[in-house]
């Protein structure tokens, strides 16, 4: 029988509590420690889980004694070279939660460790993993190119949220934080390269570090003429008012998720929202001949999809299944580092104040 894999847990905020979760409740997985800095949080993780799982506050300390199979990191975009550096120099497989590194040269940095140690590294793009968004890229892909896709998440982010953003800001803005996943998407529904990126960003609290952003935008074109655009910003100032756009049109029709809960006021911060869809509204250019249309349009429902935790669930099976069965993550680590690329991209063009070609 196959002993289960021993996994290093690092980071237990909302991502890594979730993470950790998996891990517990997956018979292929032994949690072997909790690393936090904080004891609080560590300490309130291991009671959810049960008790009795080995805390640390220090990385290099808990990777030293425990010797896990895997590490699975959950922390700030700035500690996830080194310690995932660390962790394949120990021979274990790595978790990222996304984006996978503060910087272009970070993420390939980790892409070619993971590759010369022979160890698997899978990224922490949750999308990938849910039935609605694989559903949606379907769709978007019937549609005809090129391909006009509208994108945005902005969170109305308060008390703890807010705290929370405010500390990921000292390294990181929002669109390049949250633009991972949905630039990912765009490059799954065109299969195109991205060509040329064009970003915008605004600091709009003083609560912030000087020269650091919580609003930012970007627009990006493909090599076959598609064109996207994504919008991210944090703090309790930003609008709910179609803070949740996922659309997508192409010469054939349009698709758009309708997530009326997700979308509803005083759900922006609401991470477990973020994930929301119920439904995808699919609909048909086609025209007859008195102009009218030929076709209505379609609802197709997605009443079944998994909750937050239910697809980190699915994300850890995927991770367990590539140790396992030795699957080639190099076009998912590829993948991750060309989302990495656009919105660093769309960082550059608004300090430069330069379209950047790709």
């Amino acid at each position: 029988m196959q002993k289960p894999i021993r996994v290093l847990c690092v980071g237990a905020g909302h991502m890594g509590r979730s993470h950790a979760l998996a891990y517990h409740r997956i018979p292929g997985f032994e949690i072997c420690g909790i690393v936090t800095r904080s004891a609080e949080s560590r300490g309130k993780l291991n009671a959810e889980l049960g008790g009795g799982y080995a805390e640390f506050a220090d990385f290099y300390e808990a990777l030293a004694t425990t010797k896990p199979d895997a590490v699975s990191i959950s922390t700030y975009p700035d500690t996830h070279g080194p310690y995932a550096e660390a962790a394949f120099d120990a021979g274990c497989h790595v978790f990222i939660e996304k984006p996978l590194a503060e910087s272009v040269s970070a993420a390939e940095a980790i892409v070619a460790k993971a590759k010369a140690s022979g160890r698997k590294l899978v990224i922490g793009y949750i999308l990938r993993h849910h039935p609605s968004w694989i559903k949606f890229i379907e769709l978007a892909q019937t549609l005809g190119k090129p391909l006009v896709m509208r994108m945005n998440l902005n969170q109305q982010s308060f008390g703890d949220n807010w705290k929370t953003h405010k500390a990921l800001m000292s390294s990181i803005s929002p669109v390049v934080d949250c633009g991972v996943h949905y630039v990912d998407v765009m490059c799954q529904m065109t299969r195109s390269r991205p060509i040329r990126v064009s970003g915008i960003g605004a600091r709009l609290s003083d609560e912030i570090p000087e020269g650091k952003i919580n609003y930012g935008a970007l627009q990006v074109t493909f090599e076959d003429g598609s064109v996207g655009w994504y919008e991210a910003g944090w703090g309790p100032m930003m609008s709910e008012v179609a803070f949740f756009v996922k659309d997508v049109v192409g010469p054939k029709g349009c698709a758009s998720i309708v997530a009326d809960k997700a979308a509803s006021e005083g759900q922006s911060s609401n991470v477990d929202a973020h994930t929301q869809t119920q439904s995808i509204r699919l609909h048909h250019s086609q025209l007859t001949a008195d102009g009218t249309f030929a076709k209505s349009d379609e609802t197709v429902r997605l009443d079944d999809e998994p909750d937050h935790d239910g697809l980190c669930h699915r994300e850890q099976e995927y991770f367990l299944k590539a140790i396992l069965e030795d699957l080639d993550l190099g076009d998912h680590m590829e993948d991750a580092v060309a989302s990495m690329r656009i919105v660093a991209a769309a960082d550059e063009s608004f300090r430069t104040g330069k379209t950047i070609d790709l």
